[in-house]
């Protein structure tokens, strides 16, 4: 019946090899295996290739997510210049004296941090030596900080709403640089909270917050050195220094505003710290990231008391604070050097029951 209608058309019927051909060949894509490229059509290929790229693009944004945890800023060597010395018996004269109760740290509406029981009193109160034991005074090579024990229940004003403390912040503020601190004596008494530090307390946290010294209590636990910043500065990445990593988060939205702290040795402040004749701490601030030291007060490298410091040649950091995941420039700025002794507040309660103290 075809032979006749192809023969009416004029054409040629198809010789039996051709059917013979033809029908192996439907047969032989009907047998080949799925995974055989050959017997692939237009639009599977088409899935397969957009597939490979999309893998490709997940491979190489993995791949890129996670080179940060192995990168490492260059701390080539900086020159630096001595700027401001703070020393002496006009030490104080640098300071603005905060005055009022402990201001805490708020957010918006949100106080992120309790305050402590202290009231801080005006330079002329804090050196008056008859109501206030003269809190703060200065000698040629000293400059002492303290906290009013004189005041009982009967004086008036008496310490019902808080001891009076002092919060000394810098006249003069700080974008980066290299500071050098020499602490002689720390203090430590259950429920204390003594700190020094640098923050732009009108600006806070967006300005930033390194935390120098800081501990409570007795200071058993040993020297904290900490950032708070705001959003977008992790510490999760590779880091050279021989303190002991805590919260990774610098944000302090996060873990209770706990920032990213790295803990000294136990006998890096307190009773131990002071025996040994206090330390000295180094700060060094640039866009590559924030470093500190704390040396010994018989291993402080000779170029600090030469006055030509070369932080290169100081070995391993105590902390370390690189910019590889967290915006230096952007997230520190406009900085005062605060000096405090608070009392309570949400960093001694939270330790209270596991701590020594009563």
């Amino acid at each position: 019946m075809q032979q006749k209608e192809a023969d009416k058309s004029g054409g040629l019927p198809p010789q039996y090899e051709d059917m013979s051909f033809a029908q192996a060949s439907r047969q032989a894509r009907a047998t080949m295996p799925w995974w055989d490229p050959r017997c692939w059509r237009k639009r599977i290929w088409a899935v397969v290739i957009g597939g490979l790229i999309i893998v490709l693009a997940i491979v190489i944004a993995v791949a890129v997510a996670l080179s940060g945890h192995g990168a490492y800023p260059d701390y080539k060597p900086v020159a630096y210049a001595l700027r401001d010395t703070y020393e002496g018996e006009t030490f104080f004269d640098q300071f603005n004296y905060f005055t009022g109760y402990d201001p805490g740290l708020t957010v918006g509406p949100i106080c992120v941090a309790a305050k402590g029981f202290v009231h801080y009193v005006p330079q002329p109160q804090a050196q008056q030596l008859t109501s206030h034991q003269n809190l703060t005074y200065a000698s040629s090579n000293t400059a002492v900080v303290k906290v009013d024990t004189s005041v009982g229940p009967g004086s008036k004003p008496d310490a019902s709403t808080g001891r009076f403390a002092v919060r000394l912040e810098s006249k003069k503020t700080y974008g980066g640089g290299l500071f050098i601190f020499d602490v002689k004596h720390t203090p430590h008494a259950c429920g204390a909270w003594p700190a020094l530090w640098l923050t732009d307390p009108s600006h806070w946290p967006d300005h930033g917050e390194i935390d120098v010294m800081e501990s409570i209590n007795n200071g058993a636990g040993g020297n904290q050195m900490t950032l708070h910043t705001a959003a977008g500065c992790s510490m999760a990445v590779s880091r050279k220094m021989s303190g002991q990593a805590l919260h990774h988060d610098c944000n302090q939205a996060s873990n209770g505003n706990a920032g990213c702290g790295v803990a000294g040795a136990r006998n890096s402040f307190g009773p131990a710290l002071n025996a040994a004749g206090g330390s000295v701490m180094a700060v060094e601030w640039r866009e590559a990231g924030i470093r500190i030291w704390q040396f010994a007060r018989g291993a402080v490298p000779s170029d600090v008391a030469s006055k030509r410091p070369n932080p290169a040649g100081w070995g391993t950091a105590t902390a370390d604070f690189p910019n590889t995941r967290c915006g230096i420039g952007s997230l520190f700025r406009n900085n005062s050097i605060v000096i405090n002794i608070d009392l309570c507040g949400d960093m001694v309660y939270g330790t209270w029951d596991h701590s020594s103290c009563e």
